[in-house]
């Protein structure tokens, strides 16, 4: 196991462990490199650098994938990550919003379809 796949492994562990589990399982039987990739690089290069904390990074992830659009699985996987370093429900909603100034509408109601489905996914695993 490679020193980048472990650093990004440990970062994962921190955020949201289910989703990297869920994507490696999925990818495991066509393309297992893809899973190794996402946890070395964004996770193990990108997460662990200094200059911004987890959630500055989640928030800035939060939005870039709300202004996207096209990524509803990362985004719900993000919110999750979000919460789980330090951003609140409010918070989250309140980066969506901001950016139906710079994506428009339809992607910031998307990204509240989006948070809505990860906080009911959260509160139903408290159960």
């Amino acid at each position: 196991m490679s020193e980048r796949y472990q650093k990004g492994l440990e970062m994962l562990n921190k955020m949201n462990k289910n989703s990297y589990n869920t994507l490696k399982e999925s990818l495991e039987d066509i393309a297992p490199d893809l899973a190794r990739f996402v946890a070395e690089f964004p996770y193990g290069d990108i997460y662990t650098r200094t200059g911004l904390d987890l959630k500055s990074r989640e928030i800035a992830t939060v939005a870039a994938l709300t202004a996207l659009g096209t990524a509803p699985l990362q985004l719900k996987s993000h919110i999750k990550g979000a919460l789980n370093v330090g951003c609140s429900k409010n918070e989250i909603i309140e980066i969506i919003i901001q950016m139906a100034v710079y994506a428009g509408f339809p992607a910031a109601i998307n990204g509240i379809s989006a948070a809505r489905e990860a906080f009911k996914e959260l509160d139903e695993e408290k159960e």
